[in-house]
């Protein structure tokens, strides 16, 4: 199964930009999907988390849509977005930085997307995947998230991972959303055997905040493989997009 070079995707995913249309459709509560591998799920599937109405004791239910999430054109979509557990698609380094910790979560999705580059073949390998989840909170718990985050951070410089060291870098992303943050991980690269390669490879966690809602999207290289940097901040813009059409 043949992949471009580096450089050759670096160009040809110039082409291409990620905040694209946006899908429709919900996705399942918590993160927990009890229809694995089943058909698609119905236009929206609520979430077992509700929060009190603000205006009545009835709790209210809220429902987390496919469009709050980042799509990807079709020309660079591998396979179908598939709904996925929150506390796989989370990045975990040092502890559990990415976790809410909080109560005033009323829900919580995750989806996992394979892409391309334009004019891969069908049987060319995926270019890499985007794991992300998306939190609903109430009063000023998504606020209260990017702070804990943040704070978690500051602590994380660095961690072991399979014997070797992954370095941590986090850096603020200015006029996207209402807050954001973008995660480099570096590692040592590493053949498919898992054996020691020239060079290093790279992944990024991109942390979107608005209104009452964070989104939290991992970008990975297929098979250890980098990601690639220069599509953060498209993510990023994709992911507000997807927030933001789900809360007008």
């Amino acid at each position: 199964m043949n992949r471009p070079s580096r450089p050759d995707r670096r160009r040809l995913w110039g082409l291409s930009v990620l905040a694209t249309a946006l899908l429709a459709g919900a996705c399942t509560d918590g993160g927990t999907d009890p229809n694995r591998g089943a058909p698609p799920a119905p236009s929206t599937v609520p979430t077992s988390a509700a929060a009190p109405s603000a205006s009545s004791s009835t709790a209210t239910t809220v429902t987390i849509p496919r469009s709050a999430f980042v799509d990807l054109p079709a020309e660079l979509r591998k396979g179908a977005p598939q709904p996925m557990e929150v506390a796989d698609a989370l990045p975990k380094l040092c502890a559990e930085e990415f976790a809410t910790g909080g109560r005033s979560v009323t829900a919580g999705a995750a989806m996992m997307s394979t892409y391309q580059t334009p004019g891969d073949p069908p049987e060319n390998v995926p270019y890499g995947t985007l794991h992300q989840t998306v939190f609903a909170f109430t009063g000023t718990g998504a606020g209260d998230y990017l702070r804990r985050v943040r704070a978690a951070l500051a602590l994380c410089r660095s961690f072991p991972e399979r014997g070797a060291t992954v370095t941590v870098r986090s850096q603020p992303l200015a006029s996207t959303g209402d807050d954001a943050l973008l995660v480099t991980l570096t590692r040592p690269a590493t053949s498919l055997d898992g054996s020691p390669a020239e060079g290093t490879t790279t992944s990024q966690i991109t942390v979107v905040k608005l209104a009452d809602a964070v989104t939290v999207v991992h970008d990975q290289g297929w098979e250890g493989s980098s990601n690639n940097p220069d599509l953060a901040d498209d993510v990023a813009r994709a992911a507000a997009r997807g927030l933001d059409s789900w809360q007008r």
